[in-house]
């Protein structure tokens, strides 16, 4: 979990140096700073914060980050009665969906990421970061705050270092999120929030999904078309095509994302724009 985050941070709004992967959040009253290492079977978690009272909710949105209210024995004793995901499953048991601290940010991150490698949409990320993102000044390695979608609303298409279409559709989904009609929290509905994504020119079926999977929760996501998908059930001995992919799923329901996950894990070489 923590080599999945850290291999996706935001210069200046994450900072991962192989071990310990720190971030910061924007809170109701003030900023944080969150800090995660892995230590044994267990994870080291360290929290600052600029304002006391925002411990609760720095905390929500950590475990929420980490998956770490998933049912994990109701999932994994579904998918290890399955003849293709058992295996996966026993040899990767604990394997949980990551999830974000923002909803927006992580629409975001999936708009910016379409067909551009992890490390592409890292950069262009750390540009938009440095140039919408408030600034802090805690510390050297986080910078930034994610920008705010009043920001990127108020941001000049022409700006960003990527197509306008692209950047029409960052604009599109901050309008959204700032008017009411889009609700990238966990726990909002996945079937309202997909349709309102997709109502966003430049936005697909395939990063609706995956906004759904790791901004909502949604423990039933399935993404249409997913390359690595493909090729993680070729490899398997099993359909990859698009139909044939969606029937094998049928088995994994109410768990499709977990079962994305397992499969993904399953690539040598996971660079695809799919992931992150």
């Amino acid at each position: 979990m923590i080599g999945f985050l850290g291999a996706r941070a935001i210069p200046g709004v994450e900072h991962f140096d192989g071990a310990t992967y720190r971030r910061a959040m924007a809170l109701e009253r003030g900023s944080a700073t969150l800090e995660l290492a892995a230590r044994g079977d267990g994870v080291r978690y360290g929290l600052e914060l600029e304002h006391p009272a925002d411990r609760e909710e720095s905390v929500a949105r950590s475990r929420r980050l980490l998956d770490l209210d998933a049912d994990l024995g109701a999932i994994e004793t579904q998918l290890r009665a399955d003849p293709v995901l058992g295996p996966l499953v026993e040899r990767r048991p604990g394997l949980r969906v990551p999830s974000t601290v923002e909803g927006f940010e992580l629409a975001v991150r999936a708009i910016v990421g379409q067909q551009v490698s992890v490390a592409g949409a890292r950069t262009v990320l750390g540009r938009i970061a440095a140039r919408y993102g408030e600034p802090l000044e805690a510390d050297a390695r986080l910078t930034r705050r994610f920008p705010s979608p009043h920001a990127l609303a108020a941001a000049d298409p022409e700006d960003f270092p990527f197509p306008h279409v692209r950047g029409e559709a960052l604009r599109a989904l901050a309008r959204l999120v700032i008017e009411g009609r889009l609700d990238l929290d966990a726990g909002a509905d996945p079937a309202a929030t997909r349709a309102a994504l997709l109502e966003i020119r430049g936005v697909g079926p395939w990063t609706a999904s995956y906004i759904g999977m790791r901004a909502l929760g949604d423990r039933d996501a399935w993404l249409p078309g997913d390359v690595g998908l493909r090729n993680a059930l070729e490899r398997l001995g099993h359909p990859g095509d698009g139909a044939g992919a969606l029937r094998q799923a049928e088995a994994w329901r109410p768990w499709r994302s977990y079962a994305v996950m397992h499969l993904w894990a399953t690539l040598e070489s996971p660079r695809l724009a799919a992931i992150f």
